[in-house]
């Protein structure tokens, strides 16, 4: 296996540590395609670490994993699953952490589904770039140094899954992509940042949070989850049509939770049959339960048998909802944990 070795001196009395890094591919991974003139993942996770000649003061020993190259966008659930599973393995193996290098299109999803799965103390650092290494300073450098530091650090023992760009430390569970080019596209809005990454150390702001973790066995085929998204004007006919392709639904409502009237007995009859989780669409707050009682609202949905989501994103929603059903759980247990999840 290869192996990317930094100082082995003690310093200030620190143990050395040994951090696992998994490469997925993504912008922080490209280089340019003489056939098109455009970016593609090509290097390797050796490629990636030798571009950032700081590491070698640091007190870790790396162990570097090739995983994928793929665009963050052509990561599917069977990937995450093997990652889940490797990432274990290396933690089994001695790690004291793991950094998972991949595009920032889909972060805060495979972020949060390793966050579920990961039932140990070690952190799960993941990071990306917003700018690739052809372009004028480029940040995936910066980035895996920062990362690195992150999952050596002591203090992130239990915090499961977090990401980090731009010397932020995010918690899985509230991150966001809330800008297309900005370097500084991640945030977490209901929460804010952890802590943040400085002079070597990490820095966390408070306490770490509680968090759900599912990682019974997936032991189902890979459910159908959809995400169906209200709009204005929208009558159902499409969200009656994909009730019925799937194992279970996410509705990304309007605001505090509410839907067209049109939808809800259309929501109603999925309800008896799959579950189907009432988040929002906006990102930012809960969905309620008690204060609006007309045809629609979240009050008269939940009566209808609908799971309240709580704070969790739509995204994320979807996510804990796919691993419940892989895991083979019926609709009554999957509410007790989005009770839990989505506080």
């Amino acid at each position: 296996m290869p192996r990317c070795r930094g100082s082995t001196e003690r310093r200030a009395g620190l143990e050395t540590r040994t951090i696992a890094i998994f490469s997925l591919g993504g912008t922080i991974a490209m280089t340019t395609d003489p056939a098109t003139g455009g970016v593609v993942p090509a290097l390797s996770a050796q490629e990636l670490l030798d571009a950032v000649p700081a590491l070698r003061e640091l007190n870790v020993n790396l162990k570097v994993h090739d995983f994928r190259r793929l665009p963050g966008a052509s990561l599917g659930f069977d990937d995450l699953r093997a990652l889940a599973a490797a990432i274990a393995d290396a933690f089994r193996e001695g790690c004291d952490g793991a950094v998972v290098t991949q595009g920032t299109d889909t972060i805060e999803e495979s972020a949060y589904l390793l966050d579920l799965l990961h039932a140990g103390d070690q952190p799960i650092v993941v990071t990306g770039a917003m700018r690739n290494p052809t372009q004028p300073g480029a940040d995936g450098p910066a980035n895996i140094h920062a990362a690195v530091i992150t999952a050596a650090a002591p203090e992130l023992n239990g915090a499961g899954a977090v990401v980090v760009l731009g010397d932020e430390i995010h918690a899985a569970r509230a991150v966001r992509k809330s800008h297309t080019t900005s370097p500084a596209a991640f945030t977490s809005p209901t929460s804010g940042p952890l802590g943040l990454v400085y002079e070597g150390r990490v820095h966390l702001h408070g306490p770490l949070a509680a968090r759900v973790v599912v990682s019974r066995q997936l032991t189902q085929p890979i459910p159908r989850v959809g995400l169906y998204t209200g709009t204005l004007g929208d009558d159902g006919t499409l969200l009656a049509r994909m009730a019925e392709e799937c194992d279970g639904i996410v509705m990304a409502a309007f605001g505090v939770g509410h839907v067209p009237q049109s939808f809800v007995e259309i929501l109603e009859r999925t309800a008896s049959r799959i579950p189907v989780v009432l988040a929002s669409r906006i990102g930012n707050g809960p969905v309620l339960q008690a204060t609006y009682s007309f045809p629609g609202s979240e009050k008269d949905l939940l009566g209808r048998g609908l799971i309240r989501g709580g704070h969790l994103d739509a995204y994320k929603s979807r996510l804990l909802l796919y691993v419940l059903l892989a895991q083979g759980r019926k609709t009554a247990e999957i509410a007790d944990i989005f009770l839990a999840a989505g506080q």
